[in-house]
């Protein structure tokens, strides 16, 4: 887990060796083991180091491989790597270090760019070979591991974070309308290659994008799970879907336990992150470090789940540690929270993550964590409904979508309207298209390869790595989802959600954890925004350079302002933190 950094020349001409240092400092929290750069004429490369797999100096990045011709720069783990490097090492290849990163380069030789096809991790790279002058960047299969970049027609600049490309100066930071629209409307969640920012772009996950040298290149698409039920499939029984299920959990829980350091748990209390526990536990884990945070309550809203990770951290016996969060705190952390979004994100887990992983960080570098599960297998209320909807498209709207285009139209301002239909037309989209066999099939597709890639995932990996700690997420191993996709939607509706992930669960952890209300990161402060948080974000959105930007309309703001409390999204979440949030990045981040 680190933070990677790079400029390409096309054509002709010298790499930036300033902008690509600029970048990497931009990032260091991501990587404060060590660093590297390595200049090759029109090609630049840089790292943050976060160490985790082979400790020593001869995993150091940028990698260079003198013999095969390529230099590479990695964020992330491939938990396979140990049988990946035994195929090779066959084939004749001779490895000088002990960890992944040089496992990409020997499979990028042997299998080219097919060879991520082969990888089991959480990822994103770029290699540079050197003989051809191509470029290439990859991304995993859900995105866990970020990849932005900028392009004109002369030059790449790429980074683990839009803030380290922004520090590099000279791009378009002008905000997108498109992206903008999205925001405000499918509860920040921005598609690729979109940003909120005209001049920075992300790679779709599961692709893999060549360049050569002069700018052309070709993106391949690796993955897209299944999600219908085809020969065999078709005709098993909810026993035997079970038994793959836990077998598929538990092969998941132990790929991620490999590391050099100790591995502990984010443990909420809910069942995703206690049946991680409950796996490890039975794997013969002792003394597993486990982690919870819980904030001041407002509103009569409590903001703690204590009594659920208690319980897990007693049952299994845990080295459990607890952090409570008063309202003065989490105001004093909330600028740093924000300066950590690579991207403007609305959700108030953001601070619940980022001041849980400054604590765990203060532990262990790599924690194991339970996010996707609801994604992958119907977990949200949204679901439901889907299984006998005659529009399917506007049933999903209407749950998670903030505003239609309409309400979107009044509440941005003049200069911002234009319609606002793109998010739903991009949802009628995907789903028409072919390949899921029922609403809920759909739906879960859409989530898990777009809406989970630009929120939770995102969110786990901004605020974990802004203390250089690395989260890996076991439900989302792509074996396993590849399953879960593939389970028919009626297993997974079950019991209000997640049916067969539970009685899956039954079999390993306490029930108390199962059959609980559904709870979430509760931060009430930021959902009832009174008092200093009030103030705040009214000083933000009156802030100079959010009346130049005009965003928002001033009567929607003076509708906001009149009754901050009473304004909630069908997601539960604040309109007001939503369109603060907004203009509190901007101006953090000095763009727009």
């Amino acid at each position: 887990m680190c933070g990677i950094a790079g400029e390409v020349r096309f054509r002709s001409g010298i790499a930036d060796a300033a902008a690509v240092a600029t970048m990497m400092r931009s990032q260091a929290r991501r990587g404060p083991d060590s660093c590297g750069q390595l200049m090759r004429g029109r090609v630049g490369f840089g790292h943050q180091r976060l160490k985790i797999i082979d400790l020593s100096q001869r995993s150091a990045q940028p990698m260079v491989d003198p013999e095969l011709g390529l230099d590479l720069v990695f964020n992330g783990c491939i938990y396979n790597y140990q049988p990946l490097r035994e195929e090779l090492e066959a084939l004749g290849y001779r490895f000088f270090s002990g960890g992944d990163t040089e496992v990409i380069l020997k499979a990028w030789h042997a299998w080219g760019w097919r060879c991520v096809e082969r990888f089991k991790g959480m990822f994103a790279f770029a290699i540079h070979e050197r003989e051809s002058g191509r470029v290439a960047l990859a991304r995993d299969r859900f995105g866990i591991k970020p990849l932005y970049y900028a392009q004109t027609p002369e030059r790449l600049r790429f980074a683990s974070t839009l803030p380290g490309i922004v520090a590099a100066g000279d791009l378009d930071t002008s905000i997108d309308r498109e992206a903008l629209h999205f925001y405000m409307s499918w509860h920040a969640v921005v598609p690729p290659p979109l940003t909120i920012l005209k001049g920075v772009r992300k790679l779709p996950p599961a692709t893999v994008r060549v360049y050569e040298e002069d700018g052309s290149f070709t993106d391949r698409g690796y993955w897209a799970p299944p999600f219908s039920q085809e020969g065999e499939d078709a005709g098993r029984s909810e026993g035997e879907w079970q038994e793959l299920l836990l077998d598929a959990l538990r092969t998941a829980v132990e790929r991620r336990m490999v590391a050099d350091v100790p591995v502990g748990v984010l443990l909420s209390g809910g069942v995703d992150s206690s049946l991680i526990v409950g796996l490890l536990a039975e794997m013969g884990q002792h003394g597993l470090s486990t982690f919870s945070i819980g904030f001041e309550a407002a509103h009569g809203e409590k903001g703690d789940e204590f009594v659920y990770s208690d319980l897990i951290a007693r049952h299994y016996g845990t080295d459990h540690h607890k952090l409570f969060v008063p309202s003065d705190d989490l105001l004093r952390e909330l600028p740093g929270a924000i300066e950590a979004m690579a991207e403007p994100m609305v959700s108030y887990d953001n601070i619940g993550f980022y001041l849980l992983s400054r604590e765990v960080a203060k532990h262990i570098k790599v924690v194991q964590s339970g996010q996707g599960a609801d994604e992958i297998f119907a977990g949200y209320h949204w679901y439901p409904p889907l299984a006998g909807a005659n529009d399917p498209v506007a049933t999903y709207a209407s749950a998670f979508f903030d505003r239609d285009a309409a309400t979107l139209n009044r509440h941005l301002g003049a200069e911002w309207r234009n319609g606002g239909t793109a998010p739903l037309e991009f949802v009628r989209r995907h789903f028409d298209q072919p390949g899921a066999a029922d609403p809920v099939a759909k739906a879960l597709r859409l989530d898990s390869t777009v809406m989970l890639v630009d929120d939770p995932v995102k969110r786990v990996d901004n605020m974990t790595m802004a203390w250089g700690l690395e989260a890996r997420v076991p439900f989302l191993d792509h074996d396993l989802a590849e399953l879960a996709a593939r389970i028919p939607s009626d297993l997974k509706l079950a019991g209000g959600g997640k049916g067969i992930l539970k009685e899956v669960a039954r079999r390993v952890i306490p029930s108390e954890v199962i059959d609980r209300p559904k709870g979430y990161f509760p931060v009430p402060a930021l959902k009832y925004i009174d008092g200093p948080y009030l103030e705040l974000v009214r000083d933000a959105l009156s802030a100079a350079p959010a009346r130049e930007r005009g965003l928002f309309s001033p009567d929607y703001l003076d509708m906001l302002f009149d009754d901050p409390t009473g304004h909630i999204t069908p997601l539960r979440g604040s309109e007001l933190w939503q369109v603060g949030l907004l203009e509190l990045w901007l101006q953090t981040h000095g763009v727009g």
